[in-house]
């Protein structure tokens, strides 16, 4: 059954409809709609005021339309509905399906025929008072395969052509089951048809996908998705780095991304690894293991996100923690079983790994639901992998890796959060401390300090890593780093019944537990052994007297005066330059505490439940200059005209380039570009119309 063509009649009415909008009158734009999904829209501009809008279903008889008319008015029929929705000096009129379109599919014994499903003709009509003001033609054609006229099941994979899916049949019914197998994108294309959305179904305007009959795709021929989304790269588009540039008129600038050989996703990296590692490791270089094959080490990208399989660069140490599900995690297979390549010809290292039960699973796992299964075996969880590496000259010399994990439920559920540490020693290294720097501090190395009242003076800023539920009680500690400003913070449980006096020493001991040190290191390399090497003694502010105020038992659920937070502030500054790097050195360090009013909150009725405190401390690092600025003079202060930094044109820096505080070119170009600028002035100068005029009036008086 196909759609007959609309009767000239009706034909006649829609092209003047068209016209009308010149005249201020009513019209829908597109006044013709071929629908093949489930809803449309169109516009209905003109004057909107006081118009009523219907729906009819027209019913042809012998291949030819009837004559159009506004009829009853009527918001949807037995399929289908209309709404309309007023928008800035226009109507937005919207036909939807409301029956499930695979009921029509049911009775075809074959799911993808490429017969229609449901063909119709809809007419809507807007009116003023009785009179027929515009029409609205919908031809409708809707497939049973289409992958707008049903709701599949599930979004097909990107790489659709290579994906198999196997459905096993069992004796006992018709159960299926979809296995998705993703090709090796390194040698093979992963999206040759990327329009190709649907699974089981025929995109509208994808020609590339295999799902469409050629009846179907005879429907939309005209219409193709064009360029790489619609699969199509012959001729070669100017993105494709591979392709030659033979024709005129081809731009000589790519894209930010140009894709390498396929169409969309497909083949970027067309190589094999390069394994260089027999000849010796560089700085950077990947570590190899006898597989040919990167040694990864789960890592954090730039974007924030865990990658599984990340390699592991020679002489590079991170630190970094993945948030993972329960459920989805996979743990490496044997990594005492992993041989790597030392850098030498024939060289391997095998790890040595020393496993330990983790105390305390607060703080790793956050557990959202545990379901009971009797019979299941405990599985070990991996919380910490610490791998130390090291190295001689351009080798492995030795692998130790150190797993903290615990044994949970087989079926429990819940966020872990895991750690992965790794560090390059020299094979000769020993217990030495490790410099955050040489002279001067590296940015995002950990703050030296020492406290003179303990035996072990050496300690270490720090700040909270709350886990689980936020608890001061279960929050875990982070080094202060050089340059990063930070903040963190806790939660204390506090009943309605607290003792202040109690509450004020537990929040103070909370709080003075990260600054267990009297004094702070200038240098990144100052001796712990001698304090005159540089030691700065850390300048304590406001420190609280824990027995002030009134006691708990005045104002039960009131406490004044509870210490809060905890503000460090470091003052750095560059001292010099070592090889022309800049050196930073720490000049003060200050910690200051904050104290607030608590008072227990009450919900409807005050019940005796644990309320939080929260507490919070912040590191701050202070640059301060090396020189200080030089005063404004009176000049610069009351003609503000000629301050650069308070207008957008600066008449100073007019010959910017040609000074020594331009570093964009080479001093030598910007005075030769500068000279010939000036030749370009003076010649400019010379064939101007006041010079010609000057020339002419000398040639005149000499004759």
């Amino acid at each position: 059954m196909r759609l007959p063509p609309p009767a000239s009649v009706l034909l006649g009415l829609l092209l003047q409809s068209m016209g009308k909008p010149l005249w201020g009158d009513l019209v829908f734009i597109p006044p013709v709609i071929r629908m093949s999904g489930p809803a449309v829209s169109a516009a209905l501009v003109g004057g909107t005021e006081n118009v009523t809008v219907s729906l009819a279903l027209l019913q042809d008889e012998m291949g030819i339309l009837p004559v159009p008319t506004c009829g009853l008015p009527s918001n949807e029929t037995e399929d289908w509905s209309l709404t309309v929705t007023p928008s800035m000096n226009m109507l937005e009129v919207t036909v939807r399906l409301k029956t499930d379109v695979e009921r029509c599919s049911a009775n075809e014994t074959n799911s993808l025929s490429a017969s229609p499903c449901l063909v119709q003709t809809l007419l809507v009509s807007a009116s003023h008072g009785s009179s027929c003001s515009a029409h609205l033609l919908i031809q409708v054609e809707i497939y049973a395969n289409s992958s707008l006229a049903r709701n599949a099941s599930g979004m097909k994979n990107f790489a659709a052509k290579q994906t198999e899916i196997r459905t096993r049949k069992r004796m006992e019914g018709q159960t299926a089951e979809n296995m998705t197998v993703i090709p090796n994108q390194v040698y093979q294309p992963l999206g040759p048809c990327p329009c190709n959305l649907t699974a089981g179904a025929c995109d509208v305007r994808c020609c590339c996908d295999q799902e469409c009959s050629s009846h179907s795709r005879e429907l939309f021929r005209q219409s193709c998705f064009t360029g790489v989304f619609g699969g199509n790269v012959s001729p070669p588009f100017d993105q494709l780095c591979s392709a030659a540039k033979t024709a005129h008129h081809v731009p000589d600038w790519f894209p930010f991304l140009s894709l390498k050989q396929d169409s969309a996703f497909g083949i970027y990296l067309h190589t094999d690894l390069k394994d260089l590692s027999d000849f010796g490791y560089k700085q950077g270089d990947p570590i190899m293991t006898v597989d040919k094959a990167y040694f990864t080490i789960p890592q954090v990208s730039l974007a924030g996100q865990c990658m599984q399989n990340a390699p592991v660069a020679f002489l590079q140490n991170f630190d970094v923690k993945c948030v993972t599900d329960l459920e989805i995690r996979q743990e490496q297979d044997g990594i005492r079983n992993v041989k790597i390549k030392n850098g030498a010809i024939g060289g391997i290292v095998t790890p040595k790994v020393t496993y330990e039960e983790a105390a305390d699973l607060d703080k790793f796992i956050t557990i959202t639901e545990t379901l009971s299964n009797k019979g299941s075996a405990p599985r070990n969880v991996n919380l910490e992998e610490h791998y130390v590496f090291r190295w001689n000259n351009n080798t492995i010399s030795e692998i130790s890796v150190t797993v903290i994990r615990a044994n949970i439920d087989a079926h429990q559920k819940g966020i872990v959060t895991q750690r992965f540490t790794v560090k390059f020693l020299s094979y000769n290294s020993g217990n030495e401390k490790e410099l955050s720097g040489n002279p001067g501090y590296q940015l995002g190395k950990p703050v030296r300090v020492l406290n003179t009242n303990r035996m072990n003076d050496t300690t270490t800023l720090h700040l909270w890593q709350p886990a689980g539920r936020s608890l001061c009680t279960s929050a875990t500690f982070t080094p202060v780093l050089f340059g990063e400003n930070a903040l963190s913070g806790c939660l204390l449980e506090v009943g309605i019944n607290e003792n202040c006096t109690q509450l004020r020493e537990t929040a103070l001991e909370r709080l003075d537990s990260l600054i267990q040190a009297t004094h702070v290191a200038m240098r990144g390399n100052s001796d712990y052994s001698n304090l005159s090497d540089g030691w700065l003694e850390i300048i304590r502010v406001d420190a609280p007297d824990t027995g002030a105020g009134p006691s708990a038992r005045s104002t039960p659920g009131v406490c004044l005066g509870i210490p809060a937070q905890l503000s460090i502030r470091i003052l750095i500054s560059e001292v010099g330059a070592v090889e022309g790097v800049p050196q930073q050195e720490i000049l003060a360090m200050e910690t200051r505490f904050s104290s607030v009013d608590w008072q227990y909150q009450c919900g409807l009725t005050c019940e005796d439940k644990a309320d939080l405190f929260p507490l919070s401390a912040s590191v701050q690092f202070i640059k301060i200059p090396a020189r200080l600025p030089c005063p404004l003079t009176r000049f610069q202060t009351n003609f503000t005209e000629y301050d650069c930094n308070r207008n957008e044109v600066c008449w100073p820096q007019l010959l910017y380039p040609l000074t020594r505080y331009y570093q964009g070119e080479p001093y030598s170009q910007c005075i030769a570009k500068g000279l010939v600028l000036v030749s370009f002035l003076v010649l400019a100068v010379f064939l101007s119309n006041p010079w010609t005029r000057i020339c002419r009036e000398w040639n005149s008086s000499a004759t």
